[in-house]
């Protein structure tokens, strides 16, 4: 649930101060793409903005960001209804990706489209980013900031610097960053508040002493104002705030607090715990039946309480007072403040608040009512809160949820989502006793449910951690006690995750032995239900490794069986993998217009509200292909379009594209730039132990370092892939390099490396050598199967031309034609000329 409240423009007092100075450092950020106001509580950041914000004359979106908003998709869903409060129609498109928890790359680029297409400039202002720790949102926002349109300008206000790296925006001059010092009150902006602040007879000696003693600190001053009104000797008082710069907003908040009626004091401690408050809700924490008089009391007295609407419907404290009445709170009355949050709870939850009642729930240690508010918005919960789901979750005690395993089940798998397997490998370890020991608690059916579920995500953790005996074993509890399959097996299949460790089974296996003897037996055991589509996922993964072996017939034979399963093709995840192994089988059988064809109809076929996201993984795979097929200009189109670059940085969720990005630049000439990417990849697939994918990395590392003529540094790298791929028996991945690979490998085989060292078997590099010359006569034997008329004819004929047509061209009889074509059907042992333009596909006469 959206809280409109958080994106509404503070509501501000007119003006005491006018800051001419402040406001134009402000406006020199409508030059730059950031500006960050950085300061510790109580500088006036919101303050500042809000004045300013009256001022700029630009549509201006705000949120006002809380713990609760330290999570990826609940930051994002923010940002995006900020400005969608000023324009309505903005981020129709975005909704499905919010919606789903995709990676935050190809939700941030989605954004960024749609910002490119707005009129007019906009500013999105972020108060107290502070609280923001999520390293996916810095690095979300760092890449929104590269690819930011300049007619859209981000304001920030926190009380820390930002964890994101901003030399590059700096030395562009698109960062622009206000201090501390440049929020201070200046001496004579001190005399003007004082003057319109209070009646207070102050000297211009006491106003500067004051000003000096708080560091032109604006919360300070206020403090100050309102703690001097109480006194009755101002002089001494003034005297007192000497030597207390460190601990003087405690001083004064004390000061201030303890100068406030019993009444005020009760109710600023009880309301303390609150994000946002009405008088409705006051009154349900309090007890008192006069909230809303004491609401307008504490704001009549400037105690920091800030109106968030115009109605002065809703209301929060300054941080600064908040922090300390809370600590205050529960250093002094720890009983209280835990029966006012259940308060609080009690009424968030009856008006539909159910993700501030959990907080509230959580803090009164009142575990059942959260995990029962979590059990009942778990859906919602693990697509769009997913992280603060996982606080609550780690926080609550274990056996509060110990008989709720449908919320272990869907932590579980939020946490292998978000790429925190340690947590959940441990998280696996403590449930399965647990829903063992549920046997008897519950009904037969739903005890073999959660039993099913958890052995699935004991063979996914199992995988995971690279132990496929035990993987195969956990399959078969799993389907003991869910024949039917897992829920978690096809959840999330139809929308775009970025990253392929669930999708392809090879990414995280070494042993390709072990792998094949699973895959096929769970092929076996699994082909023969009908509704099973998660078996898609190992046919894709089977063809995929028989393909590396050369065993290319076998391979096709199981792309066809994944095909002809009516039960995959709702899914694109899995007919994304199924059509790319299909593609590159046929590719490598000389049936290059069937690759192609295969990629041009798995993009009719991807019917997924995260449509865009997969064509982009496509279209990577189809500039490959171009290449494979010789169209570089093909493969350069998409390089000027992919908006890819090889300055960036690197991601798992589009390492596939990069390596695309790589290939293509490489064959483009352009090796010095094709190089580094290849090197930030290799890097992060090291990180993640994926072997397939780093000896795919060396590979083209050697080719390219071979095309700049650096050939010693060439076979180097190639000796390093040779010696990782040999004990598996990589076969495809070199020869899908082509003909400078099959130089490489002949200059290594004939070069001192192969007879002076045994890290490389001869029989390896041999069997690697032979794989090149088959292939090479292959093509050769099509091509001197017929006669060099023949060959004309048939090229005319794929051409489309009659055989008149081709009569006329070749200055022969019709007669003639026909004797020929009659020779190509025998010779090809086919009876048509359909047949006949597939079989020379095949033997590469034709293309």
């Amino acid at each position: 649930m959206i809280l409109s409240t958080k994106l509404h423009i503070p509501h501000a007092r007119g003006s005491l101060v006018a800051r001419p100075r402040l406001m134009r450092m402000l406006n020199e950020g409508m030059h730059a793409k950031l500006t960050l106001l950085s300061a510790q509580a109580g500088y006036g950041k919101t303050t500042a903005l809000t004045e300013w914000v009256k001022q700029c004359g630009s549509m201006a979106a705000w949120v006002s960001l809380d713990r609760q908003d330290d999570d990826l998709f609940q930051f994002w869903k923010y940002v995006i209804a900020s400005i969608q409060e000023r324009v309505p129609s903005f981020g129709a498109k975005l909704r499905s990706l919010l919606d789903t928890g995709v990676s935050w790359e190809p939700l941030v680029t989605a954004l960024v489209n749609e910002l490119n297409h707005m009129a007019g400039e906009l500013v999105i202002i972020l108060d107290d980013f502070h609280v923001i720790d999520l390293p996916e949102i810095h690095q979300s926002l760092s890449y929104l900031l590269d690819y930011l349109p300049p007619h859209v300008h981000l304001y920030i206000a926190s009380r820390t610097d930002m964890d994101i790296p901003t030399a590059r925006l700096m030395a562009k001059g698109e960062f622009h960053r206000i201090l501390m010092q440049d929020l201070r009150f200046q001496l004579d902006e001190g005399f003007v508040f004082f003057r319109n602040m209070t009646d207070l007879p102050l000297t211009q000696e006491q106003v500067t002493r004051l000003c000096h003693y708080t560091e032109g600190w604006v919360s300070g001053l206020q403090l100050a104002a309102i703690s001097l009104k109480r006194s009755g000797n101002i002089a001494e008082s003034i005297q007192q705030f000497s030597g207390r710069q460190q601990h003087i907003s405690d001083y004064l908040l004390e000061e201030v607090f303890q100068n406030q009626p019993e009444p005020i004091r009760a109710f600023l401690l009880k309301t303390s715990i609150l994000s946002r408050m009405n008088h409705s809700l006051c009154q349900a924490v309090t007890g008192e039946m006069n909230s809303q008089e004491l609401l307008e009391r504490v704001e009549q007295l400037n105690l920091f309480l800030i109106p968030l609407d115009e109605h002065r419907h809703w209301y929060r404290f300054h941080h600064l007072l908040s922090d300390f009445l809370q600590q205050k709170y529960l250093r002094t009355d720890p009983d209280t403040w835990v029966k006012v949050h259940v308060r609080a709870a009690n009424w968030l939850e009856n008006h539909g608040f159910d993700e501030e009642a959990v907080e509230h729930y959580v803090e009164g240690k009142q575990s059942q009512d959260a995990v029962r508010l979590i059990e009942k918005n778990l859906h919602t919960l693990v697509q769009t809160k997913s992280v603060v789901l996982m606080r609550w979750v780690s926080v609550l005690p274990e056996d509060s949820f110990a008989e709720k395993p449908m919320i272990e089940l869907f932590y579980i798998s939020v946490l292998l989502g978000v790429g925190e397997w340690d947590a959940a490998f441990t998280r696996v370890e403590r449930a399965l006793p647990r829903f063992r020991a549920l046997r008897g608690k519950c009904t037969d059916a739903e005890w073999n449910q959660a039993m099913g579920n958890i052995y699935f995500f004991c063979a996914i953790t199992s995988y995971l951690q690279k132990d496929l005996v035990r993987t195969s074993n956990y399959f078969e509890l799993m389907d003991q006690h869910m024949p039917e399959g897992s829920f978690f097996q096809t959840v999330g299949r139809n929308r775009y995750q970025g990253y392929d460790s669930f999708d392809d089974f090879l990414v995280h296996i070494h042993d390709l032995k072990a792998a094949d003897a699973i895959l096929l037996t769970w092929i076996q055991r699994w082909e023969g239900k009908r509704n099973y589509p998660f078996l898609g996922f190992l046919y894709a993964s089977y063809s995929k490794l028989l393909y590396e072996w050369n065993r290319l017939d076998e391979a096709e034979f199981y792309v066809k069986l994944a095909l002809e399963r009516e039960d995959v093709r709702p899914f694109s995840r899995i007919m994304m993998q199924i059509a790319f192994s299909a593609s590159r089988i046929q590719q490598a059988q000389g049936n290059t217009d069937r690759a192609s064809l295969l990629m041009e109809q798995l993009k009719s076929q991807i019917d997924s509200p995260d449509r865009a996201l997969f064509m982009q993984k496509i279209e990577a795979e189809q500039a490959v292909l171009s290449l494979k097929q010789g169209f570089l200009a093909k493969a350069q189109d998409w390089l000027q379009r992919c908006g890819l670059a090889h300055t960036d940085e690197v991601t798992l969720h589009r390492a596939a594209e990069y390596m695309a990005l790589a290939r293509v630049l490489a064959a483009s000439e352009q090796e010095e730039d094709a190089l580094p990417v290849l090197e930030r990849l290799y890097c992060l697939y090291d990180k993640d132990d994926r072997l397939r994918d780093r000896i795919q990395v060396l590979l083209l590392q050697s080719v390219t370092l071979q095309r700049l003529g650096r050939t010693e540094a060439a076979l180097q790298t190639l000796e390093i892939a040779l010696q990782m791929a040999e004990p598996q028996g990589y076969i495809r991945s070199f020869t899908d390099e082509g003909s400078v690979m099959d130089q490489l490998l002949s200059a290594f085989w004939q070069g001192s490396r192969i007879q002076s060292r045994s890290s490389v078997s001869p029989d390896y590099v041999k069997n690697l050598l032979q794989a090149f010359r088959l292939a090479s006569e292959e093509e050769r034997a099509g091509k001197d199967l017929l006669t060099e008329q023949e060959t004309k004819v048939l090229l005319l004929t794929a051409d489309g031309l009659s055989n008149k047509e081709i009569a006329l061209h070749l200055y022969i009889t019709s007669e003639t034609v026909k004797f020929h074509l009659k020779n190509v059907y025998r010779k090809m042992n086919v009876k048509n000329r359909v047949q006949a333009l597939q079989r020379a596909k095949e033997f590469r006469i034709i293309t």
